[in-house]
């Protein structure tokens, strides 16, 4: 490319506003929680772990219930 049709470049939203805006455009995603999770990190027994997994998928949310159950929250 030439330093002259360098020059002469013009911004692909100039050349084509609506195809350039829609490709790009983001949608507003997921709402925010109320009360998001945390992440942190927790050593537990092998066992502990290995228990839940073994339910397959869906076992941090399963833990996460049996905690909520156990410091005696209400869903």
């Amino acid at each position: 490319m030439t330093a002259e049709r360098a020059a002469n470049l013009r911004p692909a939203s100039e050349v084509f506003p609506e195809y350039v805006l829609a490709q790009f455009a983001r949608s507003p995603g997921r709402p925010r929680k109320p009360s998001p999770k945390v992440q942190l990190t927790l050593r537990l027994d092998a066992e502990i772990i290995d228990f839940y997994k073994a339910g397959g998928s869906g076992w941090q949310s399963r833990m996460n219930a049996a905690l909520r159950k156990g410091a005696g929250f209400t869903d």
